[in-house]
């Protein structure tokens, strides 16, 4: 029989009916994760797609990545430019069909440049059918399984198209792959500079507001278009604590950069990280059936710590939840059930319960009294049984 149980957690202040830490923002849509937690400090129209211009560049970077990975190219690989590529407008390296180009250069043209023709040069050499329409749905497929459910991509690097869209969240997942899954390549999107073969002086500027600012932003990536309005996919690091965000939407490059750096100020100020429950800590005990003892205690796997508002009380809550009574023989230290940790305004928190002690088998007679117990419900009936 499945069993919950509401407990209390030492930690519990007055209910709040409104979260009064949240965010406000101009900006159409807003996603705000802790990176050490994966708490999510801030969800604003997360989940509805929209277009993300040049932020959809990071998509290609990740097949980027992973194409360094796994060996199917090197930063030296010299890439041709097709004239498809070339043609591109908006942000460029000013490429030119006669150019072969190191992966290596393309990279920082992307990141820094925020090149649409260095995006379809790489996009070409790692498409299925040598397109850039191939490795755009090649994209999409690789975000479905990363996740990535409201992103579907129609070019490598953002240009306005019908059905290219991405949500904040998908955005957000995105980044934090790329932070924690490719830090060697990481550290290409804190440079400020990048000046390709002299071709494009007035853009050799990386767009990204935070850098240089001494707040510890390190990435990621700007986009701007007509129809996306302004946004930006960024990260910070400060202390001990690394917080990425999302802004898109926005109506001027000056209002993303004011945006982004109250945003990340916010997110460093208003919380503090606290340790909800221990571990090792007996939160409650579970019934036994045939045991030689009558009770077990559930102890939680693994200490819980969350982030939480600074100077704000809030209520926490606490469900215990196991299949019982539990069966005998078990063992010390063996996952019987789970506790799952509420914050109002937070996703919910879950750790794995163990078992505190071993228990065995019953003796002879108690099973025998127990089994005829059994017997005797079948066949006369009587009252309901408790499980705890």
């Amino acid at each position: 029989m499945l069993t919950r149980l509401r407990l209390v957690l030492g930690l519990v202040f007055s209910l709040l009916t409104l979260p009064l830490w949240a965010f406000e923002t101009e900006a159409t849509a807003a996603y705000v994760i802790d990176h050490n937690t994966g708490q999510v400090l801030l969800d604003i129209n997360a989940d509805l797609p929209l277009p993300p211009a040049s932020m959809s560049k990071l998509m290609t970077l990740n097949m980027v990545f992973e194409a360094l990975e796994d060996g199917r190219l090197t930063l030296d690989t010299v890439l041709p430019v097709s004239a498809e590529a070339a043609a591109y407008g908006g942000s460029t390296m000013f490429l030119d069909p006669r150019d072969r180009v190191r992966v290596e250069d393309l990279i920082l043209g992307v990141i820094v440049l925020s090149g649409n023709d260095a995006t379809a040069v790489l996009a070409e050499a790692l498409s299925p059918d040598g397109t850039e329409e191939g490795f755009a749905r090649l994209m999409t497929d690789r975000a479905r399984q990363l996740g990535m459910m409201n992103s579907s991509f129609r070019n490598s690097n953002g240009w306005p198209a019908p059905g290219h869209v991405m949500s904040a969240r998908d955005l957000g997942v995105l980044a934090e792959r790329l932070i924690t899954e490719f830090p060697l390549y990481y550290t290409y999107f804190s440079e400020r500079e990048f000046a390709f073969d002299g071709r494009a002086p007035d853009n050799r500027f990386n767009r990204n507001p935070l850098l240089g600012l001494g707040i510890g932003a390190d990435g990621l990536k700007t986009g701007h278009t007509q129809e996306a309005g302004y946004g930006l996919v960024g990260s910070a690091v400060q202390g001990n604590r690394r917080v990425t965000f999302v802004i898109s939407g926005l109506d001027s490059a000056a209002d993303r950069a004011r945006e982004s750096e109250r945003i990340v100020n916010w997110a460093f100020r208003q919380f503090a990280e606290r340790e909800v429950i221990s571990e090792g800590t007996e939160v409650t005990q579970a019934e036994v059936f045939l045991g030689d003892r009558a009770l077990v205690g559930l102890e939680t796997a693994s200490s819980v710590s969350m982030l939480l508002p600074a100077l704000i009380d809030v209520e926490m809550e606490a469900e215990v939840i196991y299949t019982g009574p539990l069966e005998a023989p078990i063992a010390a230290g063996q996952e019987v059930g789970e506790l799952v940790i509420r914050v109002e305004g937070f996703d919910e928190r879950r750790v794995p319960l163990l078992a505190s002690e071993d228990v065995g088998m019953a003796g002879l007679m108690p099973r025998l009294r127990t089994a005829a117990g059994q017997v005797w419900q079948m066949v006369f009936g009587g009252g309901d049984q408790l499980a705890g």
